[in-house]
């Protein structure tokens, strides 16, 4: 007797939804306490938190569908589909969140940025300042933030 075979795309779809609104959860939690522009370090620890949570869980449930196996294959594919759902989700918040709520976000990134600069390295001259500046600003357009968005993601 067979046994049944688990869906990737169902797992993925359900846990990968569950995991990008925990992140958009986590991105307006952030906004509200005006901690979204410059992150201390304990939230990237939380964004890793979700993250792995969303995944075991979702590797277990695929496990369970599965007859309590799981391959190395299956679990890459289940992992990757999970993260880039998550991560379509995310996308589509953050392009929305610095398009039309906060508009000014990449002008106060590129402030934070400069203040930095000139606090960790005071001997930079204006020029490479603002060849730096540009190379974060065109870095933090939706559009590419999107496309490095998703590859962070996966």
């Amino acid at each position: 007797m067979e046994t049944p075979k688990a869906s990737v795309k169902k797992i993925a779809l359900n846990y990968g939804l569950l995991m990008g609104l925990a992140s958009i959860v986590f991105g307006v939690v952030l906004y509200a306490l005006n901690m979204h522009i410059d992150r201390p370090w304990w939230t990237i620890i939380i964004s890793l938190g979700i993250s792995i949570l969303f995944l075991v869980y979702g590797f277990k449930a695929f496990k369970k569908d599965n007859g309590g196996f799981m391959s190395l294959g299956e679990a890459l594919k289940v992992g990757v589909a999970i993260s880039a759902i998550a991560g379509i989700i995310s996308v589509i918040f953050n392009y929305i969140f610095v398009t039309f709520i906060e508009k000014d976000y990449v002008e106060k990134v590129l402030e934070l940025t400069r203040e930095r600069m000139i606090e960790q390295n005071p001997e930079l001259t204006e020029e490479q300042m603002e060849m730096s500046l540009s190379i974060v600003e065109t870095m933090s357009s939706p559009g590419l933030g999107a496309a490095f968005g998703i590859a962070m993601a996966l």
